[in-house]
């Protein structure tokens, strides 16, 4: 049985339709047929070429986007749980955090795979990104008013399915309008809007933590608008003459499966950012109960001392993340920039064994900064360069990739609740870092198209 792909109509037209996209791959999954020389050489034909803007748009849009995820997970929603229940404040925000994994697991890959297909005049990814901010600042406006731990769990599903409906086309820019030349600067790009927005939205919510409903709308807010104006900014030619082959759900869900060995790189690209992924988050993601619990501060210290960690990640980060791209992409070599991180995240999370005061967390944020920026840095580019036949289902084949990031973070609490209150209490988050990112580093030596 077959229906039409998604279809989505523009006020107006947003290029002329001579610059219609090229024709789609005869299917979703392995078998895959691929224009390697428009793969190869730049942007595809969906795309119109590199405008200016669209560097500082990406950093701009993931800036605001991972405020948003970093200001809420780190302060606003443990602020909110403790608020209802101090005494179990770690194992409800495991359940609410956990079961929001569970319904956003595949929700960028789905919504990529939809937005390979979409014929609209705003392009393949527009509408879905427009959808997701919307829908996004709708629930974070309500989830403030919220004090039942239910109510607050079924609105966190849907932000944050909301936000990587989102984030999953946004992700597929970079592969759609960069040359694989230059894919390190695009990538660096995105890796400085991610972290400056991590330590922004961590500010902002230190900021806002007296008035968490408040709090929730401005992020909302944020979202939509800087949603609104990439789109509007950085138009993207009309899709609606694409052809595709007649969509059937057999295929498309046949497509979400990459098979291991056809594909060896993109599955050890998809392990090692597991791995990263979730040595970072295991301590990022309980920073506050950290610096509560572990190093004795007040909450209100804690509330103004995360601001100083993400200070001290923010100064690091903006270094190495802009010369690392830069010089991955001159180098042609990617790997090598992860081992590094990964060591250097090693190094960083040894510090508060050593020295378990705010001291200690300040050089730890430091250290990790560099190293996460290298990371970022090339992360992105590596990961677009692993991809099934060459990019041609981008946005469906990074948000499968994605995935990779959205378990290890939505696991985090989870992870870290046991490690706390079975394993060995706070200590156990940083060794548990360290093993995870020095596998990360391991898995990715099998990688062969990717230096």
């Amino acid at each position: 049985m077959s229906t039409h792909p998604p279809e989505f109509d523009a006020v107006e037209p947003f290029a002329a339709t001579a610059a219609a996209a090229s024709p789609a791959p005869t299917d979703l999954g392995d078998a895959v047929v691929v224009d390697r020389a428009t793969t190869e050489a730049g942007p595809t034909p969906h795309s119109p070429s590199n405008r200016r803007p669209l560097l500082p748009s990406l950093a701009i849009t993931s800036l605001v986007l991972f405020a948003t995820y970093s200001g809420l997970i780190a302060v606003l929603l443990p602020l909110q749980v403790t608020a209802i229940d101090p005494v179990h404040k770690i194992n409800n925000l495991a359940i609410v955090t956990t079961t929001s994994f569970v319904f956003t697991l595949f929700a960028q890959p789905i919504v990529g795979a939809f937005s390979d297909r979409t014929r609209s005049r705003m392009g393949r990814r527009a509408p879905w990104m427009i959808i997701g901010a919307a829908v996004g600042a709708v629930f974070l406006a309500g989830l403030g008013s919220l004090s039942s731990i239910l109510w607050i769990t079924i609105f966190w599903v849907v932000i944050q399915v909301s936000l990587n409906a989102l984030q999953g086309p946004l992700t597929a820019i970079t592969p759609d309008r960069f040359p694989r030349s230059k894919r390190g600067v695009a990538s660096a790009m995105v890796g400085i809007g991610t972290m400056a927005g991590g330590t922004i939205g961590v500010l902002v919510a230190g900021q806002l933590a007296a008035n968490i409903g408040v709090g929730y709308t401005i992020f909302g807010v944020a979202v939509l608008v800087v949603t609104l104006a990439f789109v509007l900014i950085n138009r993207d030619y009309s899709s609606r003459n694409a052809v595709h082959p007649p969509f059937s759900w057999k295929t498309f869900a046949a497509g979400f499966w990459i098979n291991p060995r056809r594909n060896p790189d993109f599955a050890w690209a998809f392990a090692a950012r597991f791995l990263f992924i979730l040595g970072y988050f295991v301590t990022f993601g309980y920073q506050l109960f950290i610096l509560t619990d572990y190093i004795r501060m007040t909450t209100e210290q804690a509330t103004g001392a995360i601001g100083l960690l993400s200070i001290a990640s923010l100064v690091t980060t903006v270094v190495s993340v802009s010369l690392a791209g830069w010089l991955s992409d001159k180098l042609g070599r990617r790997k090598v920039f992860i081992y590094a991180a990964s060591a250097l995240m090693i190094v960083g999370l040894a510090i508060p064994l050593i020295s378990p005061t705010l001291t200690g967390m300040l050089v730890m944020s430091a250290i990790n900064g560099f190293g996460f920026g290298l990371y970022m840095a090339c992360d992105t580019a590596l990961m677009t360069e692993v991809l099934p036949g060459g990019g041609t289902a981008a946005a469906k084949d990074l948000g499968i990739l994605n995935v990779a990031t959205n378990i290890p973070q939505a696991l985090s609490p989870t992870v870290a609740a046991v490690l706390i209150g079975v394993v060995g209490g706070f200590p156990a988050l940083f060794v548990f870092g360290m093993i995870a990112v020095a596998l990360a580093a391991f898995v990715l030596i099998p990688i062969k198209s990717v230096r």
